[in-house]
């Protein structure tokens, strides 16, 4: 199977190259199971395998089969919970092989072909309409922090030390106490990124997404429960809108004055968040540690 590069590194475990031998198999089923005519994989992928398709009446959908990770298990739901409000609307849902099937955002451009503030406006139009209560079956921050809390050090130790004990002092500190403080629950997304969000200009709406079905809409979450604050966590960090200390402090200041949120939380949860996703297994992600150096250091 042509698989896209950002997939190699499920290769690299057991678990991973299970995964991969099923690929075939699970994709005809689907296929068969919804009628598809699927063309190649789509190259930008990550951490599932998808790929464009068409039903038998023509219309242009997305088959995407999900690496079985926690942090997307609840995809699923979380896109039903939407239903088509702000986010990509889902179609049909095969939980045996974490399959999805899901409408086409199409043009599908990435929301950082645009300006960065142009960018955040979108975001800023976007986000309320996504803030749900929820529970069930969703996994509450508190508890996802307080695993956040009891892996990082370890890993840090299991990775060489690769960053100053400072940071991760900092990092549990600030989780700790935000973990127990927090506002009202609904529905968050710990991968909102400006990739995340592809425009969907076919399916109306006016420039900013002001209407619930475009023209921008938000795909791949993965959810949780909690207060709003962590919720432009990713979009604070994520490289794609710029990556220097000025526009890292832009977006924190631009998303927290007008989505009306506490500027010192949002910080406090990028600074905790963005160390955890700064190492998986031996791997070290230096972006997001210098995110971190540069809300303690200069913020």
């Amino acid at each position: 199977m042509d698989l896209p590069d950002g997939l190699d590194w499920v290769r690299g475990s057991p678990a991973g190259r299970a995964w991969l031998a099923a690929l075939p198999t699970w994709l005809n089923e689907c296929t068969e199971r919804w009628s598809l005519r699927v063309g190649p994989p789509f190259r930008q992928a990550y951490a599932s395998l998808a790929l464009p398709a068409h039903l038998p009446d023509g219309s242009a959908v997305v088959l995407k089969l999900q690496y079985p990770d926690e942090e997307s298990r609840h995809e699923a739901d979380a896109l039903a919970l939407w239903d088509g409000v702000a986010a990509v609307r889902l179609l049909a849902h095969d939980p045996g092989r974490r399959a999805l099937l899901l409408e086409r955002c199409q043009p599908g451009t990435p929301l950082h072909d645009l300006a960065p503030d142009r960018a955040l406006d979108v975001v800023v139009g976007l986000l309320p309409r996504l803030w749900r209560p929820a529970g069930a079956p969703f996994s509450p921050l508190a508890r996802e922090a307080a695993g956040w809390i009891d892996r990082m050090p370890r890993a840090w130790e299991r990775a060489g030390r690769p960053y100053e004990r400072r940071l991760l002092d900092a990092a549990l500190d600030l989780l700790t106490g935000l973990a127990s403080s927090q506002g009202e629950q609904v529905l968050v997304n710990q991968d909102l990124h400006a990739g995340n969000i592809l425009a969907a200009n076919a399916l109306g709406g006016d420039a900013l997404g002001g209407d619930d079905r475009g023209p921008w809409l938000a795909i791949d979450p993965k959810p949780l429960t909690g207060e709003r604050e962590f919720s432009v966590v990713p979009m604070v960090r994520g490289p794609e809108l710029g990556h220097s200390p000025a526009a890292v402090r832009h977006r924190l200041d631009r998303l927290s004055t007008d989505l009306g949120l506490d500027r010192d939380r949002v910080r406090d949860w990028t600074i905790g968040h963005t160390l955890s996703w700064g190492l998986a297994d031996a791997t070290v992600f230096p972006e997001k540690i210098e995110v971190v150096r540069w809300l303690l250091d200069g913020d």
